[in-house]
């Protein structure tokens, strides 16, 4: 798979947030551009972190039935990136140089995995370039 772009985790968190509903707007536009035009992608990585907040950190989490319904409509088919030898190795790389945390350089490796030429992320450096992929904040 070629994507056109890459979605953190906090994209998918922030489509859920009722509380910054400007950015829960941008975030849901961004999924559904992803799910319509099939040129989005994440990773396991995203999932997994998604998975994790919406079944036990959110004030009044997901249920099972509305979490199996997310991952079948929305997180499977958007899932692009799985682990690999090659992801470890090329996420050590990224994060040596550029001192990124080891979690937010496999974000990066996934995103260039993915064919990606954007990275949407509130967390890394807006502008920042990785040979062809851009990071973006989608919410500035």
């Amino acid at each position: 798979m070629s994507a056109n772009f890459f979605l953190d985790t906090n994209i998918l968190v922030y489509s859920f947030d009722d509380g910054e509903p400007a950015k829960r707007d941008k975030a849901r536009e961004l999924i559904e551009q992803a799910l319509e035009s099939r040129c989005g992608a994440i990773s396991w990585q995203v999932a997994q972190e998604f998975m994790n907040v919406a079944l036990h950190k959110w004030q009044k989490p997901m249920t099972p039935a509305d979490s199996r319904e997310y991952l079948q409509t929305v997180i499977h088919p958007l899932c692009a990136v799985y682990p690999s030898s090659k992801i470890w190795s090329a996420a050590l790389q990224i994060s040596e140089e550029s001192r990124y945390r080891f979690y937010d350089s496999l974000i990066v490796a996934a995103a260039i995995q993915s064919g990606s030429t954007i990275l949407y992320s509130e967390d890394l450096q807006h502008g920042r370039q990785f040979g062809t992929l851009e990071i973006r904040n989608p919410f500035q």
